[in-house]
């Protein structure tokens, strides 16, 4: 690359050189106005009359200084001369100072202040910067007064190649459909050059591929890859690594170029019709198989992928279609044979079937290479197996009286071994089916008889399952389901639907009018639309005063009072016993009895009351009466609460004794008492404690009123104390111990 940069720098300064030549010829012939590379900028005097007649007269400057281009990356010993600067009012004397400032003065770009030549000294790239803005300014070299106003101008970097084409987004990966058409467009790469595309071919890029054909092809201007082959199979190979080279310089020799990568992968269309590996796939079974279970699998391989390689099975024919079905297995895309209806060795022993395994979606651009479907047999051979017994029909009905004596035969079941050997059978009822073992079965015949009477009212329906199995045989069984109804006997009596009492008013008026009460019957015996029920009056009441009854001969009967009159107080309840009879066979009857209680109504016949107790209370006392006994007993209580409550706040006796031993006043009687061992007399601690005493009665006389006491008008266990304060007035204590 360094070889190509040296030959391209050494052609620019080649082409500058006489280009410098040419314009120093030039220069020579056009006189002070023009000289090569340098331009005269000058500012000529010239004369204008102002309208008072007056001369103005303006000042002239100028600029002289060579083009200024630089090429980039130059890599030479000395600086780079850039260009010159020169002014007209320079005479060369050395007054002049040039002065350099803007981007890079100083640092990229240096001038000489004596001579105005302009180098650049470090090695510049026109990717990082394409120009320069500087000013230049003429001063006096003595006092840096400006002679010339500032001037700007541009230093521009000239392109080299020097950049080589890049693939920012590479690698790339594209995605093409098999089979597809040549030219069918795959990727757009796109390549960048940092070179000025304006300057010569340093920017124009030109693409090839390197590696990939002859399967892909690439425009060259653009950069888009094509497909260059016919029918690429993805079933043959899926994907493809390509290479294309970018190439500046319009692809010329000498140019710079870059690659990148394209992974290229070919998509699945559905161009492949599915396949069986064998024309006659070969199954069995077993006789004992129920359905629903899995017979076997095969498989139609098809290359293609997702939805395209899905496959569809069905039996197209054969003589299994009602035995057998397919399915598919959607995670392995198998065809799974399975058993639709039971199979029999002893009946037949093979059966064949046709599949077809096809794809439920076909592309249309290749319906032509069809057909996308394939067949093949299935033989499935039946193989013998020890089965239980078979019953001769799925389910039993027996009936059987109910009553009837233990023993009574209800029916009989046939099971038959269905295997070559043809080996006996044996019966038996499971316990779980008959847990009170209202049955027994005999286990050679399979009949089965009652082990007692049955009762249809208890449970109408026995559902039991009877199993048989082979007798030396693989202890397989079979059940099958006995269900047997206990037919009805007239067997229970009639009795009342409803046990509600009647309820009639004192005040009832007797005649057919009045019906206090219609009552019917039920039956527990099953009689159906058949059932009728009659009722009479039992014979102890035919001839009562009080209450008749009329069958209504619709299994109802209709009561009414005959009588007027009744009161609750000599009887309030009256017990009617009816008879019930049915018309079953032998018919039955029964006694029911029908209460009726006698109530307290109103003028309208609104039944008040039906309790005999607020009547009693009446009979006796009036309303008045019984408010003032509540007022004296609410009276008495609120006393007694009082006393009560009086003695509970009470903790001073009533007479404030002194501070006295009340002992010393102690009234002597001529009674001969017990002595100290007569403890019954008294009460010692109730003697030391007054206060405390139970039941004490203090007795208080007025001055001047004599106590009169007597031997016999105290007795034990009463004590007296007597206390004078003074000689107008005594007290007079009696104590009782209870």
């Amino acid at each position: 690359m360094w070889e190509e940069l040296r030959l391209q720098v050494f052609f620019l300064c080649l082409g500058a050189a006489l280009w410098s030549a040419a314009a120093a010829a030039t220069h020579r012939g056009s006189g002070p106005r023009e000289r090569g590379h340098r331009r005269h900028l000058s500012l000529h005097r010239h004369r204008e009359r102002g309208k008072e007649g007056q001369v103005l007269h303006r000042s002239k400057r100028g600029w002289v200084w060579n083009q200024f281009f630089v090429i980039e990356e130059y890599t030479g010993p000395d600086p780079v001369l850039v260009g010159r600067l020169h002014s007209d009012v320079d005479s060369g004397n050395g007054n002049i100072k040039y002065i350099l400032s803007g981007e890079g003065a100083g640092t990229i770009f240096v001038i000489d202040d004596k001579t105005g030549n302009i180098h650049a000294t470090k090695t510049l790239d026109r990717e990082e910067q394409a120009q320069y803005t500087l000013t230049a300014q003429a001063v006096a070299r003595d006092t840096n007064k400006p002679l010339e106003p500032p001037s700007e101008f541009i230093v521009k970097v000239q392109d080299i190649n020097d950049n080589p084409p890049e693939f920012l987004h590479g690698p790339y990966y594209a995605r093409v459909a098999e089979m597809s058409n040549v030219g069918t467009s795959v990727i757009k790469v796109t390549a960048t050059d940092a070179d000025d595309p304006t300057y010569g071919n340093s920017a124009r890029l030109v693409y090839s591929i390197l590696q990939g054909q002859p399967y892909f092809s690439v425009e060259p201007q653009t950069g888009i890859i094509r497909t260059a082959l016919p029918n690429m199979d993805r079933e043959a190979r899926q994907e493809y690594d390509v290479v294309i080279q970018a190439k500046d310089m319009g692809g010329h020799m000498g140019g710079l170029s870059g690659t990148t990568q394209v992974k290229i992968t070919l998509t699945d269309v559905n161009d492949n019709p599915p396949k069986f590996a064998q024309g006659v796939y070969a199954m069995a079974v077993s006789e004992d198989k129920v359905p629903g279970e899995e017979v076997g699998r095969l498989k139609a391989r098809d290359p293609d992928l997702a939805e395209n390689g899905l496959v569809d099975y069905r039996i197209l024919e054969g003589d299994g279609m009602n035995f057998f079905e397919i399915t598919k297995d959607s995670e392995t895309q198998e065809a799974v044979v399975k058993l639709k209806k039971p199979v029999d060795f002893e009946t037949k022993r093979s059966y064949t079937l046709k599949v077809e395994a096809s794809n439920p979606h076909v592309d249309p651009r290749f319906a032509t290479w069809g057909p996308y479907k394939d067949t093949t047999i299935v033989k499935i051979s039946v193989e013998d197996a020890d089965e239980p017994p078979t019953f001769m029909a799925p389910s039993y009905n027996f009936e059987v009286e109910e009553n009837a004596p233990a023993g009574t035969l209800v029916g009989r079941v046939h099971a038959k071994d269905t295997d070559i050997m043809n080996n006996p059978v044996r019966y038996m009822i499971p316990r779980y089916t008959d847990l009170e073992e209202f049955f027994t079965i005999n286990t050679e015949d399979g009949i089965i008889k009652t082990t007692r009477p049955l009762d249809r009212e208890a449970q109408s329906w026995h559902n039991i399952s009877v199993s048989a199995a082979e007798i030396g045989g693989h202890h397989q069984d079979a059940k099958v389901r006995v269900n047997i109804k206990v037919k009805d006997v007239n067997d229970n009596a009639p009795e009342f639907a409803t046990q509600n009492e009647v309820l009639v008013c004192e005040n009832v008026s007797p005649g057919k009018v009045n019906l206090i009460e219609t009552v019917s019957a039920t039956d527990k015996d099953e009689m159906a639309h058949r059932q009728h029920f009659h009722f009479r009056l039992a014979p102890e009441v035919a001839n009562n005063h009080s209450f008749s009854l009329k069958d209504n001969r619709d299994s109802t009967a209709s009561i009414f009072v005959i009588r007027k009159g009744f009161s609750r107080l000599s009887q309030d309840v009256y017990h009617l016993p009816i008879e019930i009879n049915d018309n079953g066979v032998p018919p039955l009857s029964s006694t029911n009895t029908l209460i009726i209680r006698v109530c307290s109504c109103d003028s309208k016949d609104t039944i008040l009351s039906c309790n005999v107790e607020p009547f009693i209370l009446s009979a006796g006392l009036s309303t008045g009466a019984l408010i003032a006994i509540l007022a004296c007993i609410v009276i008495l209580l609120a006393i007694v609460v009082l006393f009560v409550a009086l003695r509970r706040q009470k903790k001073e006796p009533l007479i404030v004794f002194e501070e006295e031993d009340i002992r010393e006043n102690i009234i002597t009687y001529d009674d001969e008492g017990g002595g100290e061992e007569d403890t019954e007399a008294f009460d010692i601690a109730t003697l030391q404690n007054p206060d405390g005493a139970n039941g004490f009665l203090p007795l208080i006389w007025s001055e001047r009123q004599q106590i009169k006491t007597s031997v016999t008008s105290v007795a034990p266990p009463y004590c007296l104390w007597r206390y004078c304060p003074n000689r107008s007035s005594c007290f007079l204590f009696v104590f009782t111990y209870i």
